[in-house]
């Protein structure tokens, strides 16, 4: 095979000196540059038709149109890529097949052909990185683990080792002696790559303690934010606002300052109502014999109403208090059977979560009324849901407060004071 090569060779040059001007070795490289060249295409083009045919629908299966179509662009962006290392290989093969060694034109063919595989062998490495990155993004049941902020180190490390080893090529060097040298640049490095290095740190700790995931309800005042989380990359987390603006997070941020992760409500299929409903204080009385006749009526008060009366008569009467006299003995108020109308209410409610905290409590007064307050919780986290029933639930309470003898609470206004006036 190699004689036969020779032979080949010494004819074209014996045919180049008899047929064409110049210097036969420079026609000899020209046409061997032009065989390397239709070689290198007719390659390419055959790689990509076979490999399109073969490797189709091959990397991951698409849901819908639109993950069909990212399947198929980085499918053959792949497909193209590694066809141009090859290539780049060929023309390596090809010259040390027809260049004699040692010549100038071997060594520029042989550097350009290396510098030609190793950037395309980078960029196959980032399309196949971003492969993987679409079919964990297909997935329904995605790890917390920050997969794009791993797949941006990866690729910012092999740009790193890529520049290297392109750049000691140039210079006929071992990568081995640019590596060691950059043991003094470490400092520049640090600094340079500050964002990146703690952004990847901040990614494993968030990873490793599940304290944050994308689809998480995030809420963290100090940057504006709060919407679900749409990315976790290497140097920033994008958190998509209720009002549909994109709130950008360094990631170290999410390590070094505090933020409120509304998953655990999501994951427990119900969302708090903690609400208060101010009472007038002067609103605050004993009910009567007409009063309780009236609210035994109601089907959420009336075992509650038969059973204190017949505890309160009875202590009243083991004890013989006299009764005539308002400030002696037990009895009922308006605002403490208002308070276990409301959890009799909330107890038979269809869209409260019956085995979560449910509590209907009285808190301190203040100058704005008696604050009575519900803490419960629905049975759904959906927020449409969510804000009809607690809507309803104090439509609802503001409409039965007179029939217990109270008065919502109401802070007096100009009106109020000129109506007052007049009055008097």
């Amino acid at each position: 095979m190699t004689e036969l090569r020779a032979q080949l060779r010494d004819f074209l040059l014996s045919w180049f000196g008899q047929h064409m001007p110049g210097s036969v070795f420079l026609w000899y490289d020209i046409l061997v540059l032009l065989w390397i060249g239709v070689f290198g295409f007719v390659l390419h083009f055959v790689v990509r038709m076979v490999a399109k045919r073969f490797l189709k629908g091959r990397f991951f299966s698409p849901r819908n149109q639109h993950q069909e179509n990212i399947a198929a662009v980085l499918g053959e962006r792949l497909v193209k890529r590694l066809s141009y290392v090859l290539q780049g290989v060929v023309v390596v093969i090809q010259s040390h097949l027809w260049v004699g060694e040692g010549s100038t034109f071997l060594y520029v063919l042989e550097l350009v052909a290396n510098q030609w595989i190793i950037l395309f062998a980078l960029l196959s490495l980032f399309t196949l990185l971003d492969i993987f990155q679409a079919a964990s993004d297909r997935r329904s049941n995605r790890a917390h683990f920050p997969l794009r902020g791993l797949i941006q180190t990866v690729k910012l490390s092999a740009s790193v080792l890529t520049g290297i080893l392109a750049i000691s090529l140039l210079m006929g060097k071992s990568p081995l002696i640019l590596l060691s040298g950059l043991g003094a640049l470490s400092a520049v490095l640090l600094l340079v790559f500050k964002d990146p290095i703690l952004g990847l740190v901040a990614g494993i700790q968030l990873s490793a303690n599940n304290m944050l995931s994308v689809g998480d309800w995030l809420e963290m005042p100090k940057y504006g934010a709060d919407g679900d989380v749409i990315d976790i990359a290497l140097t920033t987390v994008k958190v998509r606002n209720w009002d549909k603006t994109i709130t950008t997070i360094p990631t170290y941020a999410l390590i070094s300052d505090s933020f409120k992760n509304w998953r655990g409500m999501s994951e427990s299929g119900g969302r708090r109502i903690k609400r208060s409903i101010h009472l007038e204080m002067n609103s605050v009385c004993f009910l009567n014999e007409q009063q309780l006749a009236e609210l035994q009526k109601a089907d959420l008060l009336s075992d509650y109403i038969s059973r204190k009366l017949s505890a309160i008569n009875k202590e009243n009467t083991e004890k013989k208090t006299d009764m005539s006299v308002m400030l002696n003995g037990r009895r009922l108020t308006n605002v403490g059977t208002f308070r276990q109308y409301l959890v009799s209410l909330l107890k038979q409610h269809p869209h409260i979560h019956q085995g979560m905290t449910l509590i209907v409590r009285q808190l301190e007064p203040s100058s704005n009324g008696l604050p009575i307050q519900i803490y419960a919780f629905t049975n759904t986290t959906n927020w449409n849901h969510y804000e009809d029933i607690q809507s309803d639930i104090f439509d609802h309470i503001l409409a039965i407060i007179p029939i217990f003898g109270l008065r919502a609470h109401e802070s007096p206004t100009g009106n109020d004071i000129r109506l007052l006036t007049n009055h008097q």
